[in-house]
């Protein structure tokens, strides 16, 4: 798509996010910034929350009220909506007309009748290393309420808040973990590829390789591998 942002300006906008964020500390305050904030800078949000659990049972944490505690139960109780499926197919869903959506003919009706839900936007957070599975929601009675901008700034959202949640479940801070993240030697040396080329910070190049991970559902690791070995990362394409 024309309109898809380039790598250095996914860095700029994943940076002008940081005064939104609090600073390293528990990660259950760095999720509740990440949904509290989040409808501020997805311009389409009215309201947030982020879903942690295993495939066959999820529960919702970090909520900004009482909507999106209301819209999950449903989507838990079916088995199914953008949030269960955004988590279980390792991807990204959008929807502006639940009342009348065909993927989700049993959610969509309810969440738009009961919850007066009209529009979500869904994302997998990949969290490396962790039988745990999240993702990141947010809920508009608006129809059409989210755009491409919305996504973009969504995706570098749920980057943040996978890191979050890896960093909980292993007792650490997320500023620990970014820092065990970075001292890996490839990642080090894909920090320095995308510096050199675009132009930007060592933090700015750590973000994207976050972001891409994030993205493609594949570990720091190995997408840091990659741009070692071929000097290139490969653009998210947002869905």
């Amino acid at each position: 798509m024309a309109n898809e942002p380039t790598l250095q300006q996914l860095a700029e906008v994943f940076t002008s996010l940081e005064p939104h964020l609090v600073e390293p500390g528990p990660a259950d305050d760095v999720l509740q910034a990440i949904t509290s904030n989040g409808v501020q800078v997805v311009q389409g949000a009215e309201h947030a929350a982020i879903t942690r659990g295993r495939p066959d049972k999820f529960k919702t944490v970090a909520a900004t009220s009482e909507v999106p505690l209301n819209v999950d139960s449903i989507q838990y109780e079916l088995g199914y909506g953008p949030c269960v499926d955004a988590i279980l197919e390792n991807t990204t869903f959008v929807t502006g007309d639940l009342a009348n959506e065909e993927r989700w003919p049993g959610f969509g009706p309810r969440a738009a009748h009961e919850c007066g839900v009209m529009s979500m936007l869904s994302f997998r957070m990949f969290l490396e290393d962790d039988d745990l599975i999240a993702g990141l929601n947010f809920y508009s009675g608006k129809p059409n309420a989210f755009d491409e901008h919305d996504r973009t700034v969504g995706l570098l959202l749920a980057t943040h808040g996978a890191l979050a949640v890896s960093a909980m479940q292993r007792g650490e801070t997320a500023a620990h973990l970014t820092r065990a993240l970075a001292s890996n030697r490839e990642i080090g040396v894909a920090m320095g590829v995308l510096m050199t080329q675009h132009k930007i910070s060592r933090q700015q190049a750590f973000d994207l390789l976050r972001i891409t991970s994030q993205h493609s559902h594949r570990k720091l690791s190995d997408i840091a591998a990659d741009v070692a070995d071929t000097g290139t990362l490969e653009l998210p394409r947002l869905q």
